[in-house]
């Protein structure tokens, strides 16, 4: 299947979105519109750090579990995701590049690796379900941003 990628631009630099995206209790911020039951395993931060969490999209529910896999402060954080009883392998991949103005630009791309026969049967839908979603997440994590930054880091 064809990937997925939405991005958004945000005042914030991209040392300043990079340590805000490497903690994986933040994700839960701007993803829980479709991601919820966040339970966390592993360091709170960078290449090991997991949770669990059930996904609730196009009127499915599953549980999913993630785990950064690579990190590249403050370029590129690569996650791996795990569904549908290991039958759904994709990675999710946050890229952060300074923009010429100030600020950046914060790309997130999902990337089926396997996928369960539905998903590719079913595959237009799937990559708009997930583009629609993730472009929300996009938006929430532009404000999530700016209240991290508002509120000293909290």
């Amino acid at each position: 299947m064809k990937s997925v990628t939405v991005s958004i631009d945000v005042p914030q630099t991209p040392e300043q979105a990079y340590d805000f995206l490497d903690v994986m209790s933040h994700h839960e911020r701007f993803t829980d519109h479709y991601l919820t039951g966040w339970r966390y395993d592993g360091p709170g931060r960078g290449v090991g750090s997991r949770a669990t969490v059930t996904v609730a999209l196009g009127g499915v529910r599953s549980d999913v579990d993630i785990e950064v896999v690579e990190a590249d402060p403050p370029r590129r954080l690569v996650e791996r995701n795990v569904s549908a009883a290991g039958r759904r392998l994709a990675h999710g991949t946050y890229t952060i590049e300074a923009l010429p103005g100030g600020g950046s630009r914060v790309a997130f791309t999902y990337a089926w690796v396997r996928a369960p026969l539905a998903d590719r049967l079913l595959a237009p839908v799937v990559r708009s379900t997930m583009r629609r979603a993730n472009r929300t997440v996009m938006r929430r994590l532009a404000t999530e941003l700016a209240r991290h930054g508002s509120t000293g880091g909290a």
